[in-house]
Parts: structure tokens; sequence; C-alpha cells
């Protein structure tokens, strides 16, 4: 794995580079957000989502949301309606993941039974430049071990990930929870899980 300690907020862009060459080469790439260390790949490389599932000894059925840098091309990947527009223009960027009906252009994999996808904005510098630069969205699932428990530590992070990762962007320990999920998709708000984030920001 190759690893590189970034600054949070004016990350360095050769690393940044860096990480994109390996996404585009259907690598997987472990980096900062608001909330936890995440896993990620670009979400239209199959041979990199395989990958994913692997590493986090999950079946393909298993649903991670994705990272986008802003709200400017959101109906590319999901239909949002005036409701949900409003909330997540209030919430973002920030620790929320929101569930919304996928567009038709989004991987199969990523679509729930429902037809929805989980969306974020995370307020994180390293993650905003990452999407951007790629020119597409990448995978968000929380650095977890065996167990499930999320890591913090990045050192820590290296030592179990060393093997299975193609390269690391750290900025030391975090120490957040994983964010909070809402479900817009019907026009209105339904919390399924509670995490990081102010939840009267919702209403």
């Amino acid at each position: 794995m190759e690893y590189y300690e970034l600054h949070p907020e004016t990350p360095q862009l050769r690393y940044i580079k860096k990480a994109i060459d390996i996404l585009e080469k259907s690598g997987v790439i472990i980096y900062p957000t608001d909330t936890v260390y995440g896993l990620g790949c670009n979400i239209f490389d199959n041979t990199a989502l395989k990958k994913l599932y692997q590493i986090k000894n999950e079946t393909t059925d298993k649903l991670y949301s994705f990272i986008i840098p802003d709200l400017k091309n959101i109906s590319l990947y999901a239909r949002v309606s005036d409701f949900a527009f409003k909330i997540i223009k209030r919430c973002t960027p920030g620790p929320y993941t929101f569930v919304l009906t996928a567009s038709k252009d989004i991987p199969k994999k990523l679509i729930t039974k429902r037809k929805t996808v989980g969306i974020r904005i995370p307020n994180h510098a390293i993650a905003q430049t990452l999407v951007r630069e790629l020119g597409h969205p990448i995978i968000s699932t929380s650095v977890t071990n065996r167990r499930g428990n999320v890591i913090y530590n990045p050192i820590e992070i290296q030592a179990l990930f060393n093997s299975q990762v193609d390269l690391m962007l750290a900025t030391g320990a975090l120490n957040g929870e994983p964010s909070t999920i809402v479900d817009l998709s019907n026009d209105s708000i339904e919390i399924i899980r509670e995490g990081a984030g102010d939840l009267s920001l919702l209403y």
C-alpha cells in the first residue's frame, strides 16, 4: 500500500493525483471523510467494485453509498424533488447520507431493490477534491476491522489493509462516527441510522 499524509484543509494535489491514477486503474483506496476513514473505488468500475466487496468480506448485495463533491450534478445520479433538494442543500456539505431514487445511469450493483441509492457530500477537502479531480463519484464505506468496528487510527488501518488496498490518504486519527442516513425518496424524512450531524437541520 502506498501511504501519504495530507493536510486536511489544503491537501497536496500531487498525492490526490496518485490516488486518482490508482482509481482509474481499477484500484481501491482509503481516504478521510468528515466522519471516519472510507474505503473507495470508482463507482463505474466493476473490477474495482468486486475487489472492494472482497476486502470488506461482503456479498454483492451489500449496498454502499457514494460521494459526490456538491449538488451541481446530483441529477446525474438521483432524482431529487424540491422537497429533498431543500433539505440536502441545508445539510451539505456535512455528515449525512441521503437515500434518493436512483437515476438510470447508476450501476445496478449500487441500487437497492427499491431503486434507491445513498449519496454523500462530505465536508472534507480531500474527499471533495478526489471526486472533482476524478470526474466520477467514489464509493463510501467505513473502514472497519473483521468484527465490524470502525478503525480511527491510520497506523492501525495501514497495518490491517496493507496487502489489500493500493493507497491510503491519511490525515491523522479521526474521532467521528458514521454518517446519519436519511431516506428522502418518498418526499418524507425517515432516519434510517442516527449518526454524526445535527438532526434539527433536517426539519
